[in-house]
């Protein structure tokens, strides 16, 4: 069987399209694997944390992207009583080019991105198209395709799986997905409803802690608002997602509107897991086939893509020959530190904060946004460049 001299990737999600790119302009060949027939077009992730602009804007990516997104230059926390304290990224302005969230749902950035391949001599994708199983050796990674209700068999001088958090390709390679899933599920209601006529104040990313039922506000593109709130396991599916439940929900956002144009909702569970490996041998995980957690902070996109680009960078020097292979050792032992140090235990405290929603956790709020370093600090973590930074310092 012929090898190729190429990189493969399983998956055309933002966190397997933005490995290509990266891979492309250095001058590796790629083909990404797609299981769909197209690109995906579900809405799933929309935030944009600035050193991920930063990042995307090295493959012509940031600009378009913007074009077609909100900024949301500040983040708010609440309680149902008003503003505990507000965050502008402006204060970290020194350090990123794009001081802002972006908020723009993830198919536009795979969108972009797959247009901006489509030219590249170097890159090919092939839809329909599963990496179902892997094996290796000491010289190519040998992968089994389903397609159309056939398989075949390809081979490459390496593979990234970034197929998602039910990866056939860690599956394949026997990599235990530890962690656990949340009692709680998530909801998500979409409404038009002009919630700044109503709610003084408000911003683009605001986040309201409340013991009983805690919720955030996510303001998108187009004047539509996601609104998530967390349901204990006495709710069932069925009534979670009807519309009864959902106006139920709204009807305690602001005393005194009971009735929202609801454009959708969306249910689903929530988990905390990371790959016990990110390499194995000639393979790499990326994104949520390596590690998932609840969007709290809107970490897990970011943190995939923040992967891809670590990974990438390596393997282009490899196969170009300027790096020996051990120089992809650094990958794994960056990554899934900064996953357990930062993406995990982050978004962990952030929900537990927001359920929590004591005077300490107002008092803490409060006391860093009256402190221009504490504020500083507070908004590197936020941002995730003190999750980058501590990247690089481990070596």
């Amino acid at each position: 069987m012929p090898i190729e001299e190429r990189v493969y990737i399983a998956g055309a999600g933002p966190v397997g399209l933005a490995a290509a790119a990266n891979l492309v302009r250095r001058g590796v060949p790629v083909t990404v694997f797609e299981a769909g027939a197209a690109l995906a077009e579900e809405s799933r992730a929309s935030t944009f944390h600035p050193p991920t602009l930063d990042m995307l804007d090295e493959f012509g990516a940031a600009a378009p992207l913007i074009a077609q997104g909100l900024k949301a230059p500040q983040v708010q926390y609440r309680t149902r009583d008003g503003v505990i304290a507000t965050f502008d990224f402006g204060a970290i302005a020194d350090v990123t080019g794009h001081p802002f969230r972006l908020q723009a749902e993830q198919f536009k950035l795979t969108r972009i991105l797959h247009e901006r391949l489509a030219g590249e001599a170097g890159f090919r994708i092939e839809f329909g198209a599963t990496v179902t199983a892997v094996e290796q050796d000491a010289t190519a990674v040998h992968v089994t395709l389903a397609r159309d209700g056939r398989s075949e068999r390809r081979s490459a001088r390496w593979l990234i799986g970034a197929d998602g958090a039910r990866s056939d390709v860690r599956r394949s390679l026997g990599i235990e997905f530890a962690g656990f899933t949340w009692p709680d599920r998530f909801l998500v209601v979409s409404t038009p409803f002009d919630f700044r006529a109503i709610v003084a104040d408000l911003v683009s990313v605001t986040y309201v802690a409340d013991p009983v039922r805690w919720h955030f506000f996510l303001e998108v593109p187009g004047g539509v608002w996601r609104m998530m709130f967390p349901l204990t396991e006495t709710v069932s599916d069925e009534d979670a997602v009807s519309r009864a439940f959902a106006d139920r929900l709204m009807a305690a956002v602001v005393p005194g509107i009971a009735r929202y144009e609801i454009a959708h909702t969306t249910l689903y569970k929530v988990h905390q897991r990371v790959a016990k490996n990110f390499r194995a041998g000639r393979v790499f995980l990326a994104g949520d086939a390596a590690h998932v957690n609840n969007p709290l902070g809107g970490m897990g996109m970011n943190g995939g893509i923040h992967d891809a680009v670590n990974l990438t960078e390596r393997l282009a020097a490899v196969f170009a020959g300027a790096a020996a292979p051990a120089e992809l050792d650094r990958y794994e032992a960056q990554r899934r530190a900064i996953t357990l140090e930062y993406i995990e235990k982050q978004s962990i405290e952030n929900k537990r904060n927001l359920e929590c929603a004591n005077a300490d956790f107002a008092a803490t709020l409060e006391r860093t946004a009256a402190d221009p370093q504490r504020t500083r600090d507070y908004l590197l973590r936020l941002a995730m460049i003190a999750s980058l930074r501590r990247a690089a310092a481990l070596g």
